[in-house]
């Protein structure tokens, strides 16, 4: 089964909802700062959100990312290569 890198820049977040929205399962809205948070993920050196997701998760997730109006959340393939 593949594997997938979500990676997200929560400081760019500005706290739309739309990823919240999409995949509910992955994304919540926190009130005190409106902006998303992604379950499961670890805070990588450079500040962004990192999160494994296999290719169950990957639909709902792609569509989260197109959502996002400030492109805030990527995803990579195994080799690396961003596909959202």
């Amino acid at each position: 089964m593949a594997k997938y890198k979500i990676v997200y820049d929560r400081e760019g977040c500005i706290g739309v909802g739309s990823c919240a929205l999409l995949a509910l399962k992955f994304w919540k809205m926190t009130p005190e700062n409106d902006k998303a948070d992604l379950f499961g993920a670890t805070r990588r050196k450079d500040g962004k959100w990192e999160l494994v997701i296999d290719e169950n998760d990957f639909f709902v997730n792609t569509e989260a990312a197109r959502n996002c109006p400030v492109n805030v959340i990527k995803i990579y393939d195994e080799s690396g290569k961003e596909v959202c």
